[in-house]
């Protein structure tokens, strides 16, 4: 019988209701939580898919005592791994966090937490935005001479730049000022990257369609990262080397 990945949801807003209806659709992930910030008398559990407990239980450890899992999968706020980041590393749970922008003083705690358990910090979780970093990543490399502008696309309400267009320009060694941002009614979201060769352009474009996208990427790093040592991981390594696994084991067979 298939081993199921126990895991655990930090965060049940818009983003995390969808990456909790695919986890508990998949027949290798066992969700066997989700922590709300909410007082747990205040808590409604009509129509999750796991048992919905507070979020005051985690800086204690008392809810990965009570229901161990093998992974935290965090859709909360940048202050959430200071409250449950240590519990989880001292009992080597994995946590995948994809917060969109932490500080400084956050990114070091998670540099030094993975020193005892696996953590995975992405800006954007989704499998698609990852393939096209690595994409422009690689366009750069074999044409470094030419013109790179980031156009990140969002809706309205949106107040800040995006973190996802941000890690492009800095993976790709462009300054922010490359970064373009539109905010209209009707777009979830849209990352481009064009690149303008002498007589030619080429687009990289990400369009999001819907937040489950979340939840394929989540499914990817826990699969990919369940196993592994101790360390901090970005989610384009990770999707890097099972792309380079794929190449590798597509010209095994044409020999």
């Amino acid at each position: 019988m298939k081993t199921r990945i126990r895991v655990g949801l930090i965060g049940y807003g818009r983003a995390g209701k969808a990456v909790a209806r695919v986890l508990a659709k998949s027949d290798d992930i066992d969700l066997r939580w989700i922590a709300k910030q909410k007082p747990a008398e205040e808590i409604e559990q009509a129509g999750a898919p796991a048992p919905i407990l507070s979020a005051a239980l985690l800086p204690t450890g008392e809810l990965f005592e009570r229901e161990p899992v093998d992974a935290v999968v965090d859709f909360s706020t940048a202050a959430a791994v200071r409250k449950y980041g240590k519990q989880a590393a001292a009992r080597h749970v994995a946590i995948i966090s994809a917060v969109s922008k932490y500080p400084p003083t956050t990114k070091a705690l998670l540099e030094r937490l993975a020193k005892e358990t696996v953590v995975m910090s992405s800006p954007n979780i989704t499998l698609g935005i990852n393939y096209l970093l690595v994409a422009a990543e690689l366009l750069q490399f074999i044409a470094p001479f030419t013109d790179i502008e980031i156009i990140e696309e969002h809706f309205r309400d949106k107040p800040e730049r995006s973190g996802t267009a941000l890690r492009i320009a800095q993976t790709l060694g462009l300054d922010e000022s490359k970064v373009n941002s539109i905010r209209v009614g009707g777009i979830v979201g849209r990352h481009e990257v064009v690149f303008g060769f002498p007589f030619q352009t080429v687009r990289l474009c990400h369009d999001s369609i819907s937040r489950e996208a979340f939840g394929t990427g989540a499914l990817f790093a826990l699969r990919k990262l369940h196993g592994r040592a101790p360390g901090f991981y970005a989610y384009e390594n990770i999707l890097r080397d099972a792309m380079i696994e794929s190449l590798l084991g597509k010209g095994a067979q044409t020999q």
